[in-house]
């Protein structure tokens, strides 16, 4: 059974401190595991929102993995459609399509295995980066990702090849 009640971890403390630090370094074009800067605009107030995530390449696609669960870019998302991720200089709009719950548990588990480390106390209680397949697969629902696909492009920018 997949479990969809909502599940928020929201930055706070130090949290908060080391996602503006991660977000400066992505602009300025350093890659500190992978981070990117995400924009997607605001669906309440209109204005831009900036977050570090990181983008998962596995098995033919990229992927985003929100293991905080329904955070404010995860909604805004959802409402937009489309993105802008950056690193440096490099900017690219992107489309956001939600993966199913059911299609969800391998995404989640390379996504672990890759920054476990830097996300796990961030997992819905009772799971951390070791959880089996089926634990993950009963939660996935709690867990958003999103495909992520070229977005048309817009004038003045590049669509850079990854």
């Amino acid at each position: 059974m997949t479990t969809t009640a909502g599940h928020y971890k929201a930055p706070h403390g130090a949290d908060a401190v080391v996602n503006r630090m991660i977000r400066w370094l992505a602009d300025r074009g350093v890659n500190l595991a992978g981070a990117q800067t995400l924009t997607v605009v605001g669906r309440r107030s209109g204005n831009p929102q900036r977050v570090p995530v990181n983008v998962l390449r596995f098995d033919g696609g990229e992927y985003l993995v929100a293991v905080r669960g329904e955070t404010h870019w995860v909604r805004n998302a959802r409402a937009a459609g489309t993105v802008e991720l950056r690193r440096g200089r490099r900017r690219v709009d992107v489309a956001l399509t939600e993966v199913d719950p059911a299609r969800r548990t391998p995404i989640i588990r390379e996504y672990l295995r890759r920054w476990g480390w830097e996300v796990g106390r961030f997992l819905p209680e009772g799971l951390d980066p070791k959880s089996s397949d089926a634990e993950l697969a009963a939660r996935a629902g709690l867990i958003p990702v999103f495909a992520v696909t070229p977005a048309h492009r817009t004038p003045g920018r590049r669509t850079p090849a990854h």
